[in-house]
């Protein structure tokens, strides 16, 4: 994607573009997915070749049912880890459009986006009761840190941290969708999420490059640095101790392996690829946020 001068029109097509889009191919979880359907005893909740203990010594050492459970407890951390975000993001976005203008059609699309992520919050907890599991809840200085980015996220820093809680996790997503080891519910859910995110990360990306001719230096120094503060929480999320705890395994022990295993790397680089380079592309990509993302591993 090459740079844009930032025109109002231009990011207005981009908009009903993508409210016709969403108009023609939108979900409600309630109806779409079968909540009813059993549960397959025999299946995962996450493809096990994405799961963090992969391939480790410990991975060897537990049992089929042990290696299911914690499938079920990585996905359950993973789509709470969701909902934070997504609730981070409207937030975000509502604070933003009480100074924009209600007729236009950015802040349209701003609204059917929204609409997506609170039906999104509601298919994760949903899955997350369904699946057995319980959701896994914020310490209390990251729900401060949350409450206070809702008003932080401006300008390219907003679309940008919209990339990284979204294009992340969406490159894992289109790993797992037709993966015939997982449960059919979750596969369901996958689809769902992956196809309208697609949309909010078109949206957000288009955000990006058309304030790149305009931007300031100083809103360039700081969209491109303070993205790098995510790496490490990203790191700690993916390898929550607590999760190992509930699925019968030695918390310490289990996130220390999972932090240096290398087929857990591999997949946090393949998660992180895609937006790096458009990160890279942007300008958006400084000597510190590089040093970030590589220290906590997502980038070789």
């Amino acid at each position: 994607m090459t740079a844009l001068a930032y025109d109002a029109d231009g990011r207005a097509a981009i908009a009903t573009r993508l409210i016709n889009g969403s108009a023609k191919r939108s979900y409600d979880p309630i109806v779409d997915l079968d909540w009813d359907a059993p549960l397959d005893p025999d299946k995962y909740f996450l493809p096990p070749r994405l799961l963090t203990l992969y391939g480790t010594d410990l991975w060897e050492s537990m049992t089929e049912t042990q290696r299911i459970e914690l499938s079920r407890q990585e996905m359950a951390n993973i789509l709470s880890t969701g909902i934070w975000f997504e609730n981070l993001l409207n937030r975000a976005l509502l604070q933003r459009l009480m100074k924009q203008d209600p007729a236009a059609a950015t802040t349209h699309y701003a609204l059917t986006e929204m609409g997506d992520e609170c039906r999104h919050m509601l298919m994760f907890g949903r899955a997350i009761e369904r699946s057995g599991a319980r959701a896994y809840g914020m310490k209390w200085w990251q729900r401060i840190t949350m409450y206070w980015l809702a008003d932080a996220l401006r300008g390219s820093v907003l679309w940008v941290a919209a990339l990284v809680g979204e294009e992340i996790f969406d490159a894992l997503q289109r790993e797992m969708l037709d993966d015939p080891q997982l449960q059919p519910l979750v596969s369901r859910l996958m689809q769902v999420h992956v196809a309208e995110e697609a949309r909010h990360i078109g949206f957000a990306r288009d955000g990006v490059m058309r304030r790149k001719a305009t931007r300031s230096r100083t809103e360039t120094l700081i969209a491109s640095t303070v993205h790098g503060f995510a790496a490490t929480p990203f790191r700690i999320v993916f390898t929550n101790p607590a999760m190992y705890k509930r699925a019968g395994l030695d918390p310490r022990e289990s996130a220390r392996v999972a932090r240096r295993n290398p087929h857990f790397r591999e997949a946090q680089i393949a998660g992180f690829a895609s937006l790096a380079e458009f990160l890279e592309e942007a300008g958006l990509m400084n000597r510190f946020s590089r040093m970030c993302w590589r220290r906590a591993g997502f980038l070789a």
